[in-house]
């Protein structure tokens, strides 16, 4: 049927997100991905042979020398020597190994289908580089015999998701939080702004909170003698206690506000109060933040603005009437709107007359 218009019904294509955090996969068209597990895997070596051939799953071959230990389930069984590792680098793929363990473990253990039998388009770093695209263009390609491939930037989806061809991206991951102006379906390169105030810059807050308190972070598996993984209970904690107050971070304020209770898996509970406004507040107003200079870093509602003010002056009503926030930082309550207050505030008075400020979630 040459000429024909298909559905992604009919096309069967697969679609791969793959973030600092977690990755996520799916089939085209589909409301939900059909994987979701973290980025970061297990990796044991053998010291004596030294060789790095890949495999997946614990399933050891006959000459490998490297096991790669991929999804939830996995990477919580404690192992001697195992180290826990991310592909990824500045959003960017690193270690090419460790990232085709993750295809072949999705491609079997989630799709249980042939590669060679479904298109794919992958999600890609707005600044990622023309040899990192070619390289991996050449292993979907040679490797996995895929039909057609499509690299598309992951701030261009954002936007489209939400049905806009012409907007400002804000996305706070694990790693870092970027600005990606986006115009007609293409991102202008010149406009990107990161700032490496994210996710894991409020884990580490959080320790630092629990170990002023003088708690102990338990797992709730702990066997004896192993590493114990404490990062899914922070997380839990900031997904659960955390909240964005509606004006910049105050004292007294903050004393008022309703404390949130929260248990950790060891039976150690407590009331948490200016705590919750403090921690978050570091991601708007990195002079609030331990150890950090305000004047070095740029807090959400700066990286906006300079992004917005590196765009050609004509775009700029549309950068700012189409705001679209995405990763997990921005699902902290009240973040949306702080930022909507905050870029009001910080709006040019002439630009105010002339465009609406509006964020997308």
């Amino acid at each position: 049927m040459s000429g024909g218009v298909y559905g992604g019904d009919e096309v069967g294509a697969l679609v791969f997100d793959m973030g600092s955090y977690s990755v996520r996969a799916g089939y085209a068209g589909e409301d939900c991905p059909k994987a979701d597990f973290p980025t970061v895997i297990g990796v044991t070596l053998d010291r004596e042979d030294g060789s790095t051939l890949m495999e997946t799953d614990g399933e050891k071959g006959k000459q490998s020398a490297t096991t790669y230990y991929i999804d939830t389930n996995q990477l919580r069984v404690p192992r001697e020597s195992m180290e826990v590792m991310s592909p990824l680098k500045n959003g960017m793929i690193e270690d090419w190994d460790s990232f085709q363990a993750i295809l072949d473990h999705t491609y079997k253990m989630h799709f249980k289908s042939e590669p060679s039998l479904h298109p794919v388009l992958m999600s890609e770093a707005s600044w990622n580089t023309r040899a990192k695209r070619e390289k991996l263009t050449e292993l979907m390609f040679e490797h996995y015999n895929i039909p057609a491939f499509f690299l598309c930037k992951s701030a261009v989806l954002s936007a489209f998701a939400n049905g806009r061809s012409t907007g400002l991206v804000l996305d706070s991951g694990s790693t870092h939080t970027t600005a990606i102006p986006v115009h007609d379906g293409y991102v202008l390169q010149q406009g990107i702004v990161k700032s490496p105030l994210a996710g894991d810059f409020m884990s580490m807050q959080c320790r630092e909170l629990f170990q002023e308190l003088g708690v102990e972070i338990v797992p709730p598996y702990v066997i004896a003698s192993k590493v114990r993984s404490t990062q899914t209970v922070i997380q839990d904690f900031q997904a659960s206690v955390l909240q964005v107050s509606d004006s910049p971070y105050d004292e007294q304020v903050a004393a008022q506000m309703p404390t949130v209770h929260y248990e950790l898996p060891n039976g150690y509970n407590c009331d948490f109060g200016a705590e919750r406004l403090k921690i978050p507040e570091g991601l708007l107003d990195p002079s609030n933040a331990k150890g950090l200079s305000g004047n070095t870093m740029l807090g959400v509602g700066h990286v906006v603005t300079t992004s917005v003010g590196m765009c050609d002056i004509d775009i700029r009503p549309g950068l700012y009437g189409s705001v679209v926030v995405t990763g997990g930082n921005t699902l902290i309550q009240g973040f949306t709107d702080r930022l909507n207050r905050e870029l009001s505030q910080k709006t040019p008075p002439v630009s105010e007359h002339t465009c609406k400020i509006q964020i997308v979630f």
